[in-house]
């Protein structure tokens, strides 16, 4: 006669084998949820000009690196510019105590700003040209580019730009915008006063020419900005390849919307008169 165990017991044996196994078996890794990007308000993809910038991405907008008001704690007059190359802030001043802050990038020019400087040229969307000097040391970054680059998404001064003059002679200094983004917080190989380009449409309508332009010395900074005193990094030269400049797809990518609008409706309406001709 062969003994069968009861289905209660079946079962029972059933389950805790399956817990013993559930037990000895390793915990699954938590799957992390992808990142999502936060668009910062004030840094939001915008038309400019005819031009779209799109959204800064939130990562480059980490604290400190974005526009804010805070109340002014160095010792230079409303209506000045305050650039603290040490800190990596720009600083507009206003007559309430307080000023717009704003992160910077650093570049090689920037760093040799020895005395004040003021404001005489501002121009939208600017073109730049290499000097005879840049394209003389460093042949292999701006040989490529001696004819210059126009206005535009392309050119390396941005949206904006604010020409800094001494003695009434232009020295060759710009704060100006960029598009390298993660150069803004640190210290570049080449250029001058770099901001993001949102930035840079930001302070622009509220410089006037005749602004004075002050560079905060390193004993300053120190006391200051105990807090951010010579945050960044000292990062290596882009070597931009002449066709992202140049080239076929950068030329369209560059054109303002407006032109693209005209084209679009240039072409409807030859396709218009195409099919009025055929239909005669």
């Amino acid at each position: 006669m062969t003994f069968r165990r009861p289905t209660v017991f079946r079962s029972l044996f059933a389950l805790a084998a399956a817990l013993t196994l559930t037990a000895c078996a390793p915990e699954p890794e938590p799957i992390e949820p992808a990142p999502v990007e936060v668009i910062v308000q004030g840094y939001e993809a915008i038309i400019d000009n005819g031009y779209g910038l799109p959204a800064v991405p939130s990562h480059f907008l980490e604290e400190p690196n974005r526009r804010v008001l805070v109340y002014y704690t160095g010792e230079e007059e409303p209506g000045t510019i305050e650039v603290d190359r040490y800190a990596k802030f720009l600083y507009w001043i206003l007559d309430d105590g307080t000023a717009w802050r704003y992160p910077i990038a650093v570049g090689r020019l920037g760093k040799t700003i020895s005395s004040d400087t003021v404001i005489r040229r501002k121009e939208e969307w600017p073109g730049w040209t290499p000097t005879a000097n840049m394209i003389r040391r460093e042949p292999e970054i701006y040989g490529d580019f001696a004819g210059g680059i126009p206005g535009g998404l392309r050119s390396p001064l941005g949206a904006r730009a604010l020409y800094l003059f001494r003695g009434g002679r232009d020295t060759y200094y710009r704060i100006h915008g960029t598009n390298d983004l993660g150069s803004i917080g640190n210290s570049g190989s080449a250029g001058c006063i770099r901001m993001f380009n949102h930035d840079i449409i930001h302070l622009f309508d509220m410089v006037p020419n005749g602004t004075k332009v002050v560079m905060r010395s390193e004993e300053d900074s120190q006391r200051i900005e105990e807090e951010y005193y010579g945050r960044g990094v000292e990062l290596e030269a882009l070597q931009i390849d002449p066709e992202d400049i140049y080239g076929a797809e950068a030329l369209a990518a560059d054109r303002p919307l407006a032109e693209i609008l005209a084209d679009h409706l240039t072409g409807e309406t030859a396709e218009t008169e195409t099919e009025a001709d055929t239909q005669g």
